[in-house]
């Protein structure tokens, strides 16, 4: 490549050389036959690949030969380099594949999160034929819809009752014959000074807020305008108590107190108290506190049955201190909730190399009472299996100032490595149970053979006696009869004298 930049710095794209591959200490040969050439002269190769020679020719009849092209001299070069470079018998690799963390290739796509890291919940309902059910429970409708949409049914349910009535107001003082002795002074009008329905929409408005400028104001002529006045009133009340209320509750949700409710961006597996846990961190960004939290956690994972049914998004309960009731938090300070992993967590027989290959994701849940407000909150984020780092521990965020604990949020979402074994719980188990096993076999043979050693030291000599026995340590012989008992224990045998016998 650096050859053809030098040499050829101006060359056009369409110049290509056909390079034919010969036998290993063969040169190639190139030859050049474009209508390119015929007015910028031939390029020469000789023997030798890094020489090229330029040589201007006189143009003479344009007679050009064609040749077939197949690649350019840029990939021609480019493959030869790497085939240089690769080893023979061998083929080119291709492009280099995601690695996991042991090394080899893998071709997952990223899981479609069923809950977002900000705690939305990634569903979309369809194909609903009873959005009859959505009016049953009008006020909760209201509330869940967005602002955009909230304030514009606000504004249209004060908008559509003021102008219903001022339509009403209009249309009895049409039927009364009100607009046609505007200018008769001893006509006593339904409302005084209402003459167009603009004056009659202004006041359906004082009328329904209460304002009364004292301008335009009802006689005691007209009973069915009395009635409407306490009909407007009475719903013009009902209209207020609902939009103020559902104003009220929308700005008062403690949805976006879940906002300082923060969660670690990766989970942890690392030993704790010599057992194998399943770690994250959770802390709390305000003053006011969380009062009565409860953590809890959820696998969302696809199984299929014994039967051979498919469960999409199985849920399975993962045991973060109920039992015990670590999961009741005190959540002042940033905390670590820890998920022991035992024989009846789901993790059970999964090792780091297994959790390469998994595709789940973690649900954590908090739940708690807004101190300041009252109302229930809750805060929701998730883990997918990429998202857990296998021997990792959370870095310590605490410390002890003059007075007060210190706490320092920049060090929240950070991890350390530390040595954990790599294999399963069970197989940790199964080898601490092994351990002991031999540890109790190994103690209780050398607990037999202590009685056994002192029952030898504490027999008397050969029976009645005066000659002390000899005892020989080697093979066993054959024994003739004694007349004393001889020690037949291991390889330990009596001598006797020879008069004896």
């Amino acid at each position: 490549m650096a050859l053809e930049n030098s040499v050829f710095p101006s060359r056009p794209d369409s110049l290509s050389l056909p390079v034919e591959e010969k036998g290993e200490g063969e040169v190639e040969e190139v030859e050049v036959a474009t209508e390119a050439t015929a007015s910028m002269g031939v390029f020469s190769r000789s023997e030798e690949l890094g020489h090229v020679v330029t040589t201007e020719t006189t143009p003479s009849l344009p007679t050009p030969t064609p040749v077939k092209v197949n690649r350019s001299f840029q990939a021609k070069l480019a493959e030869r380099e790497a085939k240089a470079n690769q080893p023979s018998g061998k083929k080119t690799p291709g492009p280099e594949k995601e690695r996991g963390r042991f090394g080899w290739a893998r071709n997952r796509r990223k899981r479609q999160r069923y809950v977002e890291k900000n705690g939305r919940c990634n569903v979309q309902h369809g194909n609903m034929r009873e959005t009859y059910r959505y009016l049953t429970d009008i006020f909760t409708t209201l509330v869940d819809l967005n602002w955009r949409c909230s304030l514009f049914v606000f504004v249209m349910a004060y908008a559509v009752t003021w102008l219903f009535f001022g339509a009403i107001w209009y249309l009895i003082a049409y039927c009364r014959g009100d607009l046609d002795h505007l200018e008769d002074e001893t006509w006593t009008p339904c409302v005084n000074n209402v003459n167009s329905f603009i004056s009659a929409f202004l006041f359906s408005i004082e009328t329904e807020t209460t304002i009364g400028y004292g301008h335009r104001v009802i006689t005691d002529q007209c009973p069915v305008g009395t009635m409407l006045l306490l009909l407007q009133a009475i719903l013009g009340s009902m209209v207020n108590a609902f939009m103020v209320g559902c104003m009220f509750v929308k700005i008062s949700q403690p949805n976006k107190r879940a906002e300082t409710l923060v969660f670690s961006k990766h989970a942890v597996i690392s030993r704790r108290d010599d057992t194998l846990c399943l770690m994250f961190r959770v802390g709390d960004l305000r003053s006011s506190h969380i009062v009565g939290a409860n953590m809890r956690a959820k696998l969302i994972k696809s199984k299929q049955t014994q039967e051979g049914e498919f469960i999409p998004l199985d849920q399975t309960d993962i045991s973060v201190g109920f039992e015990t009731g670590d999961d009741r938090l005190f959540l002042v300070s940033p905390l670590v909730i820890s998920h022991e992993v035992d024989a009846h967590s789901p993790f059970w027989d999964m090792s780091q190399a297994q959790l390469e290959k998994e595709d789940f994701e973690i649900v954590v849940i908090l739940e708690g009472m807004v101190e300041a407000t009252g109302m229930t909150c809750q805060a929701r984020s998730s883990y997918l299996a990429e998202e857990v780092l296998w021997g990792h521990r959370f870095s310590p965020m605490m410390s002890l100032a003059e007075g007060f604990f210190d706490v320092d949020y920049g060090a929240f979402h950070h991890t350390f490595e530390v040595d954990t074994p790599s294999v399963s719980a069970r197989e940790l188990s199964l080898a601490a149970a092994r351990l002991d096993a031999h540890l109790y076999w190994s103690i209780s043979s050398r607990l037999d053979e202590e009685p056994t050693l002192a029952n030898q030291a504490a027999e008397p000599p050969d029976g009645g006696r005066g000659e002390e026995p000899t005892f020989i340590v080697g093979e066993m012989t054959d024994i003739q009869e004694q007349s004393g008992p001889g020690e037949l224990n291991g390889s330990v045998a009596t001598d006797q004298s020879e008069s004896e016998a």
